[in-house]
């Protein structure tokens, strides 16, 4: 059989199994906790996903290792559009970046289908902190140099980068504070033992509005209609951008058609006032684009933490 008719052959059969795709259920690979915020999100997508595609779209939570294991096992599944995973710039991109070896390339080694949600951090300081905006904050650490700590909730975490991105960016440093978590950290700023740092919206926006933080700026390079007048910090710091995200990715050699079925069936759940109600309540708005779009966002985001992580001076183990 000559190269030209098994390459034909080849297209033949992927149109084919994109036509008919799918005929069965759709497994999506969470590579996070039951109950975390990234495996709500994803159910609130999938349970309408499901009913886009015409079969149902189940999840299995296949969590640990910072969400190598999830993505990992998503990476070597079958390529037929029949197993999706959930990709967060925690699991997709901090994680493998925090290895020596790293287990898979967030741009070269999945086909990219869509981004769902975006979550903007919120930059918070204690009370006692007399900075009332990005660049008072900014002015204060530099007058005080060695003087205020910033909460992370742990070495890598979302809040370190965000935190190292900030300060890289805006000329000034702060102590990096490790916690056990987000929780541990958030609080740790509301007792004063610390005094800032740049979270995820959902963890702080309670202590915000009774007054237990004060919230100086957000992540999103634009406002945000979920955090109403609180300004970008980008509008302080040209150029600042470091929210998180989530978005679908399926094994690499997934069929293009698959890819865009499947693209086509997010858009039209994204649509849906119960799908965005319910992402707001977890403190994130919808972020939506093609598989090109999506793919160049990945590559993006992965330079970008290339840089941070550098910055940081971290470590691979």
């Amino acid at each position: 059989m000559s190269k030209i008719l098994l390459s034909l052959l080849v297209v033949i059969s992927a149109s084919a199994l994109a036509q008919d795709f799918p005929t069965r259920a759709v497994k999506l690979l969470v590579p996070n906790a039951p109950g975390s915020s990234i495996d709500t999100m994803s159910r609130i997508v999938s349970a309408r996903l499901g009913d886009a595609l015409g079969q149902s779209v189940f999840v299995e939570n296949r969590d640990g290792a910072g969400g190598l294991i999830g993505v990992e096992a998503g990476k070597n599944a079958k390529p037929d559009g029949y197993t999706l995973i959930c990709a967060s710039n925690g699991s997709m991109i901090i994680a493998p970046l925090l290895k020596k070896s790293p287990p898979y390339d967030a741009v070269a080694d999945f086909a990219a289908v869509g981004s769902f949600a975006v979550t903007p951090n919120v930059l918070i300081v204690n009370p006692e902190v007399p900075a009332k905006t990005v660049k008072e904050l900014i002015d204060y650490a530099k007058a005080n140099t060695g003087k205020l700590n910033m909460a992370t909730a742990g070495v890598g975490s979302q809040s370190h980068l965000s935190g190292v991105l900030l300060m890289t960016m805006a000329g000034f440093d702060s102590l990096a504070v490790p916690h056990k978590g987000g929780g541990p950290s958030v609080n740790s700023v509301v007792a004063g033992q610390t005094h800032w740092t740049i979270t995820p919206a959902p963890a702080v926006m309670s202590f915000v509005k009774n007054g237990r933080v004060r919230a100086l700026g957000q992540s999103l390079p634009r406002k945000s209609a979920m955090l109403g007048d609180l300004p970008p910090v980008a509008d302080t710091v040209p150029g600042y951008d470091y929210s998180g995200w989530a978005g679908l990715v399926a094994p690499k050699d997934t069929p293009r058609a698959v890819i865009d079925k499947v693209n086509a069936a997010l858009a039209k759940t994204l649509a849906l006032p119960e799908v965005r109600d319910g992402l707001a309540k977890q403190g994130a708005e919808v972020f939506e684009g093609s598989p090109d779009d999506f793919r160049k966002f990945l590559a993006q985001d992965q330079a970008s933490t290339i840089k941070v992580i550098k910055a940081a001076n971290l470590q691979a183990d």
